[in-house]
């Protein structure tokens, strides 16, 4: 009995030895069958070259290099940030910044230039048809005096209305009431009360009549009074010739000339985007001009132009002068300096920030290095611009954004 159960436990050894080798041996040959699979050869220059063992490539006879496809040993340190999309995390080690919060102020300059005042216009029309006679003013931008001669003018409504007139006078003179429509007839057509005296005293016609300078100012043809305004005085020419001549023919209420007065001028200066919100009415505004770069005056804001200008990009603002005693000339360029209230809120440089069309994006520090994030931004100052969402002043961010910009693709914001 002692017999069988020796030889029993015999075998039962033997059985377990051989299953054991024979697992040992099937793991290890799949291994290695695995990794034998795992190793393939390829051309660094042509990859669509693939073999299973080191040779040359038949196209350009460089040696094959080892391309591993699987059950690759996965190391202890990740680099996933490094298979990030260049576009929206840069790794890279940078210099840093973090935003401030505070209260910032500072000196804007505006550029500004002398312009008329077109409410300070005058236009001297013709009050009735006829011919120019003789002309006293006869230049663009000459100046003229109130009561000067400008021009004489023939008209024969003019001597029909002063026919009447004389015999009124002399045989109806008691009909106060129709002399004087037939007086005030006179007015309307420009005649002085001085003329109609000398003309019911004389009771002798004169159909030239003689306009004069309602007010003291300069000459300036029939041009728009909005060119005026932007400054387009500034001509290569000191003098140009009037359109009118003597001898021409003029129309019932049409202008002959205007003339605008230099005593009072706007300073018109240009405000840059961003800096409008800054400026308000009555804010103290110092400027000068090329003349005397040193020498400054004093003045308030009286008013902000609303509308945008599409040639240069500009708001405008308006400081009304008293030319008496300054004596800006027209088109005298000028340099203002506002002094702005201080902002409070988070600040950081510009150089910290790429504009990408209507978004601004930051970079800021991550682990491995650093993500585009997008930001809202306001007002800019100096060398300094507003954050308004997307930024605290615990994140550190790329001090040069340029820096980690991708030329060559968008930047992807999360």
């Amino acid at each position: 009995m002692n017999k069988y159960i020796k030889y029993s436990l015999l075998a039962i050894a033997v059985l377990v030895v051989g299953f054991g080798v024979y697992y040992s041996v099937n793991k290890f040959n799949s291994q290695a069958d695995h990794e034998h699979q795992a190793e393939v050869y390829t051309c660094s220059m042509h990859p669509e070259i693939i073999r299973d063992e080191p040779g040359k490539c038949p196209i350009c006879g460089m040696t094959l290099i080892k391309k591993v496809t699987e059950a690759q040993p996965t190391e202890s340190h990740s680099i996933d940030h490094l298979l990030r999309p260049t576009d929206s995390f840069v790794v890279g080690d940078f210099q840093t910044t973090t935003p401030k919060d505070t209260a910032i102020s500072s000196e804007i300059k505006l550029p500004g230039i002398v312009a008329y005042d077109p409410n300070s216009s005058v236009n001297i029309a013709a009050r009735i048809s006829g011919r120019i006679e003789k002309m006293y003013v006869n230049y663009k931008y000459q100046k003229v005096n109130k009561g000067q001669r400008l021009f004489d003018l023939y008209s024969p409504e003019l001597l029909t209305a002063q026919q009447n007139f004389i015999y009124l006078v002399t045989n109806d003179a008691e009909n106060a009431s129709i002399i004087k429509a037939s007086k005030q007839k006179l007015l309307l057509y420009g005649m002085t009360l001085n003329q109609i005296n000398s003309l019911a005293a004389a009771k002798r016609t004169n159909p030239v009549i003689t306009i004069y300078s309602p007010t003291n100012g300069i000459v300036q043809g029939t041009e728009s009074m909005t060119t005026a305004a932007e400054g387009s005085m500034q001509n290569n020419a000191t003098t140009t010739s009037l359109t009118l001549k003597e001898g021409d023919y003029i129309k019932q209420n049409e202008v002959v000339f205007k003339l605008v007065n230099t005593d009072k001028v706007w300073g018109v200066f240009n405000v840059m985007q961003g800096q409008s919100s800054l400026i308000k009415i009555n804010q103290p505004i110092r400027f000068s001009s090329e003349l005397e770069e040193n020498d400054f005056i004093k003045a308030k804001v009286n008013f902000i132009e609303t509308q945008f200008s599409a040639t240069d990009k500009t708001n405008r603002i308006r400081v009304y002068l008293n030319n008496n005693n300054l004596k800006f000339p027209i088109g005298l360029r000028l340099q203002g300096i506002v002094e702005t209230n201080p902002i409070q809120g988070i600040w950081v440089r510009k150089q910290a920030l790429v504009s990408i069309g209507s978004k601004k994006v930051v970079f800021i520090k991550m682990e491995n290095g650093f993500k585009a994030k997008e930001i809202k931004t306001g007002i800019e100052i100096n060398d300094f611009v507003q954050v308004i969402e997307g930024l605290s002043v615990k994140d550190a961010i790329a001090d040069n954004a340029q820096y980690l910009m991708d030329s060559e693709s968008f930047i992807k914001t999360e």
